[in-house]
């Protein structure tokens, strides 16, 4: 049975249907390091402090949310702001099923058009989501041994790096999300990447 793919931008609506997604990661793993799930509230909250700069992006699969992802400041000082962090969740079991790696391809293609240079990824170590981030052309360039404590043991963490353009003697402008060119973005949604 063939199903249909949507990736389409998330809005604050979407907050339930993503926590949905989002909360078992928090109980059940150490993929993501918070201990308790956010409320409603808070995540709308950060769906639309994320919009004001960064793509966040919802999958969908015949019509039902099947995962997400976004990017978010690598870190907050003026420098640094050619840089992102990418976050992806899917709903269990639909890993390895390339919804991912669509998923990823639309977000790094948003954040190119952005003028972003370089795209971080934080993995929790070991785990799956190292060879996904492989796949992707991302690279690892650093480990945190022992730095995340969650349930009753020390995880490390992988930093790994994806280049997304040369890293020139003075970079473009970057581009807040919303000032992208929406042609750019419906094209870039739309196109089976």
């Amino acid at each position: 049975m063939t199903q249909n793919i949507r990736i389409r931008l998330a809005t604050p609506a979407d907050a339930p249907a993503l926590l949905d997604v989002y909360a078992p990661y928090v109980r059940q793993t150490a993929i993501t390091f918070e201990y308790d799930v956010p409320s409603a509230q808070e995540f709308t909250a950060r769906i639309e402090q994320t919009l004001t700069r960064y793509p966040y992006l919802v999958a969908e699969v015949d019509g039902t949310v099947a995962g997400y992802a976004y990017a978010s400041p690598f870190h907050a000082r003026a420098a640094y702001g050619w840089d992102t962090e990418l976050s992806i969740y899917l709903q269990p079991g639909l890993q390895r099923h390339r919804l991912g790696s669509r998923l990823y391809r639309v977000l790094i293609a948003l954040l190119h058009a952005q003028n972003v240079v370089n795209a971080y990824a934080c993995i929790t170590s070991p785990g799956p989501s190292i060879a996904f981030h492989e796949s992707l052309g991302f690279q690892k360039i650093g480990t945190f041994p022992r730095t995340g404590w969650k349930f009753e043991c020390w995880h490390d963490v992988v930093w790994m790096e994806l280049p997304l353009r040369q890293r020139v003697t003075t970079p473009e402008t970057f581009i807040p999300f919303p000032e992208l060119d929406q042609e750019t973005v419906r094209h870039l949604l739309n196109d089976p990447v």
